[in-house]
């Protein structure tokens, strides 16, 4: 009798991880096709700090930042990082970068800086390898950068790729509006991360 218990319990987790594979895959599929949409947008590049609203806020739809490509378009398959970073730093804001000289967690803006991000993905089980290998990047993909000038870059990898290089384009905003581009190796990658949400079997939002 327990020796059938062990082999249902083994098959039964073995079914939910085959689910989760292919979920993941479509969550994936929707932050790619939600960035991709955004570029067809007019959106100003704008980092000027302003109140929003908690949970579900965002500045104004015609401005944004590198983040809040990111944000968006998780946004848009029903993750909202806005609260998840919050409720993170909440529970632990010792983690989290202490370089705005902040004392506690602020829900307008933690979210939309690339270092909390950075850290938020990584508390999440979600970070992976940096590498200089296009084909480690997969669509839906997370990447951070240093830019120029020490100024830390964010951006999401799609499933189109350049028809040249045959690297993966990028969907980002650097200061020109939401653009896709070939610019993985442009800079020096600080950050790669595959975060699933509550598919991930790490993280559940809820």
């Amino acid at each position: 009798m327990e020796r059938s218990w062990v082999f249902w319990l083994v098959g039964l987790l073995s079914v939910g991880a085959s689910w989760a594979e292919p979920a993941a895959d479509a969550l994936a599929a929707g932050v790619v096709r939600a960035a991709i949409e955004r570029t067809q947008q007019l959106e100003t590049y704008d980092g000027r700090y302003r109140v929003i609203a908690y949970p579900n806020g965002d500045v104004p739809e015609h401005l944004g930042v590198c983040t809040d490509r990111v944000v968006r378009s998780y946004r848009a398959v029903g993750i909202e990082l806005q609260r998840l970073v919050h409720q993170d730093m909440v529970s632990e804001f010792a983690a989290y970068p202490q370089i705005w000289g902040l004392q506690r967690p602020d829900t307008n803006i933690d979210h939309r800086r690339v270092p909390n991000l950075q850290v938020f993905f990584r508390r999440k089980g979600a970070a992976l390898p940096v590498t200089r290998n296009p084909a480690d990047y997969l669509p839906g993909d997370i990447v951070t950068w240093m830019l120029p000038g020490n100024l830390p870059h964010i951006g999401i990898v799609t499933n189109r790729r350049d028809s040249q290089t045959n690297r993966p384009i990028i969907a980002h905003n650097i200061g020109a509006g939401p653009q896709l581009e070939d610019m993985l190796l442009g800079f020096p990658i600080t950050g790669h991360y595959r975060y699933a949400g509550r598919f991930a079997g790490r993280e559940r939002d809820r």
